[in-house]
């Protein structure tokens, strides 16, 4: 199971918000490439950025700290926020983001994510799927839609889509579980990799997730508040 520490950009810093509230917002560092460089020494084989800001202009706002984390680490980064345009995937891939995580717009323009695919590759296009009771939320959580979570990854499965970021709303940041259930629902239903987000609090939310043949895990406030130790999960879920 490929494990993602997560690293959320908001005004150049990194935090974690509660349930995606932005006025719910705890700041860990002023420099978020030294968290990506703390990470990888302690065994990070993938790093999974979020421009917050991003997410909620449209558009990336926090380019400078995205660069200079791409500059500090050696590993692949996958990165989401506010990525709605082709060019914003081509700027972002030759800065040298490995996949590019796009969510609103692949529900309000499903073709959008077929043509990517067809221009960047079907590795570098990720579609992120957040949902509340089963239900898509787009523009930053701000709004839910009519789609059903595990509709919208059938549709992005026809366009040979491989990579899914599934993240549970409800379950964001509140270190509760995540939604085990769901998250082997969709990796069973569609064959694809879906990446669970949100409520990851424990080794044993880990293992639970690796026994449900779940491809990979995204753990953010878990590891900032050192409820999981990087190094050992790495140990017991990526090497095996």
């Amino acid at each position: 199971m490929q494990l993602y520490p997560a690293i959320d950009i908001k005004n150049g810093a990194c935090v974690r918000l509660t349930q995606g509230l932005f006025d719910n917002v705890k700041v860990y560092s002023d420099t978020p490439a030294d968290m990506a460089k703390l990470w990888v020494s302690q065994g990070a084989s993938f790093l999974h950025l979020v421009d917050l800001d991003g997410a909620l202009a449209g558009r990336s706002v926090n380019e400078p700290a995205i660069r200079e984390i791409v500059r500090s680490v050696s590993v692949p980064i996958q990165l989401g926020g506010g990525i709605r345009s082709r060019e914003a995937v081509k700027n972002m891939l030759e800065l040298g983001i490995s996949r590019v995580i796009i969510g609103t717009k692949a529900v309000e323009n499903p073709e959008f994510i077929r043509d990517l695919v067809n221009e960047f590759g079907s590795d570098r296009i990720v579609v992120g799927v957040d949902a509340k009771d089963g239900m898509v939320a787009i523009e930053g959580w701000e709004k839910v839609s009519s789609l059903t979570a595990l509709s919208l990854c059938m549709r992005m499965k026809e366009y040979q889509v491989e990579h899914i970021v599934y993240t549970d709303i409800s379950k964001d940041g509140m270190l509760s579980g995540p939604n085990v259930e769901y998250t082997k629902k969709l990796t069973e239903e569609t064959g694809m990799d879906i990446i669970a987000s949100g409520g990851v609090s424990s080794m044993e939310d880990l293992k639970n997730l690796y026994q449900a043949g779940i491809h990979g895990a995204i753990i953010g406030k878990a590891l900032y508040e050192k409820r999981v130790d990087l190094k050992e999960a790495v140990a017991a879920f990526e090497s095996k």
